[in-house]
């Protein structure tokens, strides 16, 4: 039996501020337990929130890059629950009146784009991390009244590679704009997957199940699926879907049962008394929303546009923000593009991957790439030769004074090329003969000969060129 597959995810990202949604306590990840959380943090009686302005700066940034249109009115809700979580019992929220709606992203699917609908981005306050032992269990408020968006999609996926596109291309537009590090493994980026199926054609959707906390974006592909098969299982066996909360087990590829929900939760929303509505300046929006910086795919345009580059070479070059930063700097000084986008993809990624580190905690200097590659285009060393420079350059030295160090210099001189053309073709009548027989691989062969007896240092281009002329006076 086929189905109809839907999918809707809601994600929370904790933004990059310095001081907490509605309090001044220092929004600090990692810090000793409970140092960073002060008497509003912990609902102390008659302490009074205070509405963080970079947060809202912030929020309207993610609602601007995401196509969402920005409410000016910003007012707040109280949703009222009791948890071990919530000191305050109750969070602050934009149930009613969320900063903004109806946006999109677009993702790369196989097939070709697909929109993805965003219904709504509302600004609200994290809660307190808590820490499960065997017998007890142990809270850090460090993590409470973090400023989150929480960026609730369209049931517009209907499989988990979708879903993980869909993630993947909101993380990259958020981590663009500086407002989050969406660092899933630290939990300021976490996904709740919504899954249900249906008969194919069906007007009814099913009976959805949550997938709380998933914190990389593999593990949402792997639990959507999972969940996908899990549920048609039950379909076809004629056991009905109950509605449940299920988190995703990593080690065994499954989804598990954390709870079963018999209805919604009645949070009793009312409007919170503690923050007035506040009308926002259109000139502040507008201020915002035209310094903000270049986005990926703005990016993407403009690297195929002006650099010539791939869409393959500029998707890898522009996932890693910090990659795609370094290869504007080398382009300040450089006017070769392709090679420098293949030394950063190749050998610079290769040698810091194998070392551990990242291209901006490294010692590699843009300008001794620039260097690098201008050597290399003006012949001054092979591009064989410049891969024998690598370990210097990453350790910050200059390629030119590393080069000399080596002795590495190609051999550009005509004369000299010609000397060893001759010696290696009188040495090797066979690969004449081959060649006279259209055997073209003969050529490769005495431009390595040539390229062994010069130690590397001829000018492989000259070298071939030279070998090509002499090999037609001999053959004809």
């Amino acid at each position: 039996m086929e189905y109809d597959v839907t999918i809707g995810i809601e994600i929370h990202v904790e933004l990059k501020t310095k001081t907490k949604m509605f309090s001044g306590a220092p929004a600090q990840f990692g810090r000793q337990a409970n140092t960073c959380t002060n008497e509003v943090d912990l609902g102390h009686p008659g302490t009074m929130p205070c509405l963080n302005k970079e947060a809202v700066r912030e929020a309207i940034e993610a609602c601007t890059a995401l196509h969402l249109t920005i409410d000016p009115l910003v007012k707040f809700d109280r949703k009222n629950y009791y948890y071990s979580d919530l000191a305050k019992g109750f969070q602050i929220t934009q149930q009613f009146h969320p900063l903004g709606r109806d946006g999109y992203v677009m993702i790369d699917m196989p097939d070709g784009k697909k929109k993805i609908r965003i219904n709504r981005i509302h600004m609200e306050e994290d809660t307190a991390k808590q820490f499960h032992l065997s017998k007890v269990s142990l809270l850090d408020y460090n993590r409470s009244g973090v400023p989150l968006i929480e960026i609730v999609s369209e049931p517009d996926m209907t499989s988990g590679a979708e879903a993980e596109a869909y993630v993947t291309e909101l993380r990259q537009t958020l981590y663009y704009l500086g407002v989050s590090d969406c660092k899933m493994e630290e939990g300021s980026m976490r996904c709740d997957t919504n899954v249900s199926i249906a008969p194919k054609g069906s007007k009814t959707l099913g009976t959805k199940n949550e997938i709380k906390n998933l914190n990389s974006i593999a593990n949402i592909g792997k639990a959507v699926d999972y969940e996908v098969e899990r549920q048609k299982k039950l379909l076809e066996s004629g056991q009905p879907v109950l509605q449940e909360t299920r988190r995703f087990d990593e080690a065994t590829g499954t989804t598990v049962m954390m709870r079963r929900k018999e209805g919604n939760v009645d949070y009793k929303f009312f409007p919170e008394p503690n923050i007035f509505p506040i009308r926002l300046d259109p000139n502040w929006i507008a201020s915002i929303q035209k310094n903000m910086p270049e986005l990926p795919e703005a990016r993407k345009e403009r690297y195929e546009k002006e650099y010539g580059l791939s869409a393959h070479d500029i998707n890898i070059l522009i996932a890693n923000k910090e990659m795609s930063e370094f290869f504007e700097e080398v382009m300040k000084t450089s006017k070769n593009a392709k090679t420098a986008c293949n030394w950063l993809l190749s050998e610079v990624s290769g040698w810091l991957n194998k070392n551990d580190q990242t291209i901006d905690h490294c010692s590699l200097k843009p300008e001794n790439l620039s260097k690098l590659i201008t050597m290399i285009d003006d012949g001054e060393i092979s591009g064989k030769q410049a891969k024998e420079l690598v370990d210097d350059l990453m350790n910050g030295k200059d390629p030119k004074q590393a080069a000399e160090e080596k002795g590495l210099k190609q051999m550009s001189d005509t004369g000299a090329i010609d000397a060893i053309v001759t010696e290696v073709l009188d040495a090797n009548p066979q690969a004449i003969a081959d060649f006279a027989a259209g055997k073209d691989k003969a050529v490769g062969f005495l431009v390595g000969q040539v390229m062994k007896k010069s130690r590397g240092q001829a000018n492989p281009g000259m070298a071939s060129a030279r070998i090509q002329e002499e090999l037609k006076k001999r053959t004809a």
